[in-house]
Parts: structure tokens; C-alpha cells; sequence
């Protein structure tokens, strides 16, 4: 299964890759020239479909618990000042999410839209310590009943150029489901209330929807 934020690029890519199958296989004549570029063009097309693939995912939904918003790599876990909608120290977790990612974004937790907010700006490195402020990113905050109110935000990379977020003030959120996409790249960030219990560790794989990056501290 493919995201359907991919269908208009696929069908563009599929469309070219034929063309260009076609257009060498009939004009270049040098039998290793042509095998070398009908196998790029088959690792190409190969890559985007790996990049819009949306896999099912089966979340355990808790309210208790915080899940990964994305698939990727945790690269940071610190305690911040979250200025933008909080005003007040926060952990932050960062998810790093190379090409090579699923790059589907999913609701942390359940509960009730009630901020969303787009910014433009540049395309720094993903794991730039200024990426969160200063790159094209989306914030969005969802108000669990049990939790509290959890931000994530949708940071876009080098590649990424950009961020699909469907949450809207007072949807409502369901934990593990879609709930946006980064096209070519980047990293999520998570912001939680201080005495939240931290259950990955810097370096660890995650899975969007499914690993557990936090538990409330009852």
C-alpha cells in the first residue's frame, strides 16, 4: 500500500522510467551502457516506492502512553523551554527519519486537536540544534484526558521540502492513526510533561505507531 500523498508523484516517476526504458532501449546501442541505465532507472523508481509505502500498523492505543509519531532513529532527549505554545519546560524526544524511512506521520496519543500551526522557513540538516526553530515545520498539540496536552512537531531536513499535516483545531485524534506525511526527509519532535516516564534511549530504533516512547508517571 501506497500513501496517497505519493500517487501523483509515482504515476509521474512510473511514466518517465517507461519513457526513458523505451527511449534508451531503442537508441543506445552500447549493450553495458544500456543495461547500467535500465538498472538506474529500475533502482530509482524502486526507491520511490519505498519512500510513499505505508505499511499497516496495529497500535495498542493506552492513553497512558505516548507512541512514536514516525518510524526512524531517536536522537534526542532533553529537557527544553518549549516557547512556542507551552512557555514552560518540557522533555523533548526527536525522531530522525532518513530516506530510507517510512515517512507517514501518526497521533501520538488520542484526544482533541486544539493547536496547529504551519511554519515556513529554511532546510537545515535534520539534526541541526536550530532545526526546530528555523526550518519549515508544523506544530500541532493534542489534549489527551489522562495525559495532558502532547506537541509534536513535523520538522522538514535538508531533502524535505514539504510537510503534509492534516490535524486541524478540534479534530479528533486517534492515537496510531495518519496524520500527516514529510515528503524526502527529517524529523518529528516530541514535547511532554517533565515527570513523564522516558521509555526509549538515544540511538534506539522506533516504529510510528506501535513503539512506546513514553507512559505517563502515575
Amino acid at each position: 500500500m501506497f500513501h496517497k500523498e505519493g500517487h501523483k508523484i509515482i504515476l509521474f516517476t512510473l511514466i518517465t522510467v517507461v519513457g526513458c526504458f523505451l527511449l534508451v532501449d531503442s537508441f543506445v546501442s552500447i549493450f553495458w551502457l544500456r543495461t547500467i541505465i535500465l538498472i538506474a532507472l529500475l533502482i530509482f523508481l524502486i526507491l520511490i516506492l519505498q519512500f510513499f509505502r505505508n505499511p499497516k500498523r496495529h497500535t495498542q492505543q493506552n492513553d497512558g502512553n505516548v507512541v512514536s509519531p514516525v518510524d526512524g532513529k531517536v536522537v534526542v532527549i532533553e529537557e527544553v523551554f518549549e516557547k512556542e505554545y507551552f512557555n514552560e519546560k518540557r522533555l523533548q524526544v526527536s525522531v530522525f527519519m532518513s530516506p530510507l524511512n517510512v515517512h507517514v506521520t501518526r497521533y501520538p496519543v488520542s484526544g482533541n486537536v486544539v493547536f496547529s500551526k504551519y511554519h515556513p522557513g529554511k532546510y537545515l540538516v535534520a539534526w541541526h540544534p536550530k532545526a526546530s526553530e528555523e526550518n519549515e515545520r508544523t506544530t500541532v498539540v493534542v489534549d489527551n484526558a489522562k495525559y495532558g496536552k502532547v506537541l509534536y512537531r513535523q520538522i522538514a531536513g535538508a531533502l524535505a521540502k514539504r510537510i503534509v499535516n492534516y490535524a486541524k483545531v478540534d479534530d479528533k485524534a486517534i492515537q496510531g492513526s495518519d496524520s500527516g506525511f514529510i515528503k524526502f526527509g527529517s524529523r518529528v519532535d516530541l514535547f511532554l510533561p517533565l515527570d513523564t516516564k522516558i521509555k526509549v534511549k538515544l540511538n534506539q530504533k522506533v516504529r510510528g505507531g506501535e513503539s512506546i516512547i513514553a507512559q505517563i508517571n502515575e
